[in-house]
């Protein structure tokens, strides 16, 4: 597979360059059906649920500004409405696979952050606020004023993690695949000195000035300790397949280390977390092993509605 090695490693290991540089994103899962367009059953959700739900792949009004949002499957009484969340340079398309296969179970909506896919470019600079304004946003239009389940892969997932604390009326558990560990700026400033060349040169770089806003959805973000989201259940699922090691010799060991540090980081979100590996999966959890990634959020999902 010809990859950008710079570019790959950052999207991989700390989700801050372009996933869609890596070979198999734009793949789907075998044997599903991509698209996430509404079904016979997702048409009607809205005349059972007696509300005029969205469903299909529309755009919607959140502020000033037009957000691309995606909806199918049945909404089902006292079960909250799963929101995805995709990764940093992904789009709501990449995740289409999983929501079709959830969507046999109920209502599971995506969206395109602001600055992704076929949603309004930002007007300037955002933070963790800002992205968390249009998520609420997002989840009035789609869930009904409903309980919620995010699960969110790569930057997705500290999304979804960082914005829960704040929203536990709305987000009823979590689903975090691969996520971005809390401490990632810093893990790497330590991990690869700034006088590094070459390619780890490159990532710091690359990765650093990302943080910085220096990407499509003009998102500035930093680290920050993990805060109580309640006693929601959560599932933290890391991959397991090393690989960095092997693409940056010198330093690829140590970011496998503080990957993992990270993941275990998350947990402190709720009393009732899990945290489990992947075995199979690259950074792609729901690519790699998709039923991974189902059977933890139909848990989830079933644990709130419980």
């Amino acid at each position: 597979m010809a990859r950008n090695t710079p570019r790959m490693l950052a999207a991989i290991a700390l989700c801050a360059v372009a996933g869609a540089g890596l070979a198999g994103c734009e793949d789907g899962v075998p044997g599903v059906d991509p698209t996430p367009a509404a079904d016979a059953s997702a048409k009607e959700s809205g005349k059972e649920s007696g509300k005029d739900l969205l469903t299909g792949t529309k755009k919607i009004t959140v502020g000033d500004r037009s957000v691309n949002v995606s909806c199918s499957g049945k909404q089902v009484e006292d079960r909250p409405t799963v929101v995805l969340l995709h990764g940093a340079g992904d789009d709501l398309t990449k995740m289409a696979a999983l929501q079709k296969t959830l969507s046999a179970d109920g209502r599971v909506c995506s969206y395109d952050r602001i600055g992704a896919g076929a949603s309004d470019r930002p007007a300037g600079p955002q933070d963790l606020d800002a992205v968390g304004k249009t998520l609420t946003g997002v989840i009035e239009k789609t869930a009904g004023g409903g309980p919620v389940v995010l699960a969110g892969h790569s930057l997705g997932g500290l999304i979804a993690a960082r914005y829960a604390p704040d929203h536990q009326d709305k987000v009823k558990g979590l689903v975090l695949l691969d996520a971005t560990s809390p401490s990632a700026g810093t893990d790497l400033e330590k991990r690869i000195p700034e006088s590094a060349t070459g390619p780890a040169g490159d990532m710091r770089a690359q990765i650093l000035a990302t943080y910085e806003g220096q990407n499509p959805e003009q998102l500035v973000f930093e680290d920050g300790e993990v805060r109580s989201a309640g006693d929601i259940p959560v599932q933290v699922i890391q991959h397991g397949q090393p690989y960095l090691a092997a693409m940056l010799p010198e330093y690829g060991e140590g970011l496998e280390e503080d990957w993992t540090k990270g993941q275990k980081a998350w947990p402190a979100l709720s009393g009732n977390s899990e945290l489990s590996t992947a075995k199979n999966s690259g950074h792609h959890i729901y690519l790699d092993e998709p039923e991974v990634a189902v059977e933890a959020i139909r848990s989830v999902t079933a644990q709130a509605a419980g």
